[in-house]
């Protein structure tokens, strides 16, 4: 996926500005990366393209540990920093950037590869927005969402 495709990508899905889209989308790598170890963040920005990997990379502590939050705290979390008017639309944000990134990690299912070692070190409720991710049907419900609703 090129750089500025994913930004587009999730504007579009989301029902949003691509300024909106890129908060988000910084919101969620960053409390993404923060759950995963050292070692599987690393690996897993040497998959991204350019500005996502920037990102990805933001603030960036080494030799920190992986974050050992719940998935709820995770949700509250990208509803604050985005703004978002409810837990239900930090769970829709959530899913749309879970999608796109599957698909930079080249997972259709989220289970393929990177895309499977990211999964096994999230909590239950990630678990099932990521796997609620690779659903077509479902992502596609995720784009109800706008800036003016």
């Amino acid at each position: 996926m090129k750089d500025g495709a994913f930004v587009q990508e999730v504007a579009e899905r989301f029902g949003c500005d691509e300024r909106r889209a890129e908060i988000l989308i910084f919101a969620v790598l960053q409390e993404l990366r923060d759950r995963l170890t050292p070692a599987e963040a690393a690996d897993v920005a040497a998959q991204l393209p350019t500005s996502l990997k920037m990102l990805w990379m933001s603030f960036y502590c080494p030799g920190r540990g992986a974050s050992s939050v719940t998935g709820c705290q995770l949700l509250e979390e990208v509803q604050r920093m985005v703004g978002l008017e409810d837990l239900r639309h930090a769970e829709d944000a959530v899913v749309c950037v879970f999608r796109l990134l599957q698909e930079a990690l080249s997972s259709p299912t989220g289970l393929e590869g990177k895309a499977r070692h990211v999964f096994s070190q999230l909590p239950s409720k990630l678990r099932e927005l990521w796997l609620a991710a690779a659903d077509e049907e479902f992502t596609q419900e995720v784009g109800r969402f706008n800036d003016n609703g």
